[in-house]
């Protein structure tokens, strides 16, 4: 046998699935419906994704809104709930309605404005998406840990539950 290295275990800090309420979601706005598609696509296809203190990945996440509240219900693959996590949505209010009106600017350029044009508005667009995946790790903190990648696609999906709520 030449050329056989050792297998490579798939990392444990990582989502394995992700589930999302449907009553928690809106489905009648494309763009958002997309939105929410490609961000769990990219979040399945790679991620870091810990249960803070544990090593008991991957793991799959429930996300809902309760209560005005995200809920945030991991899991384990054998199904085990291991931690159900509220997080206010009042932090990323003002995040997630100036992100959506920088959106819908975008959509709307993306069809007739030139590009220079189209670039500007993506900028201020992607700065509120950092901003607000900032925050959301800064809160997920002490509970769930994530890389900034991940925090940023989960930044979309919670923006997609907040436009609904």
């Amino acid at each position: 046998m030449t050329g056989m290295g050792p297998v490579e275990q798939p990392s444990r800090a990582r989502l394995f699935a992700i589930d999302i309420d449907d009553k928690s979601i809106a489905r009648n706005n494309a763009n958002i419906e997309h939105e929410r598609e490609v961000a769990i696509f990219d979040l399945l296809d790679g991620n870091s994704f810990t249960v803070t203190g544990r090593d008991d990945g991957p793991y799959r996440l429930r996300l809902s809104l309760v209560d005005n509240k995200l809920q945030f219900d991991v899991g384990t693959q054998d199904d085990e709930n291991i931690l159900s996590h509220g997080l206010s949505l009042t932090p990323f209010k003002r995040i997630i309605k100036d992100y959506f009106m920088v959106c819908d600017s975008y959509y709307e350029a993306i069809r007739s404005a030139p590009p220079s044009k189209i670039q500007a508005i993506d900028m201020g667009r992607r700065s509120l998406h950092d901003e607000g995946s900032r925050t959301l790790q800064e809160k997920l903190s002490g509970k769930i840990d994530v890389d900034f990648d991940t925090a940023r696609r989960l930044f979309t999906l919670v923006s997609v539950l907040h436009w609904k709520g």
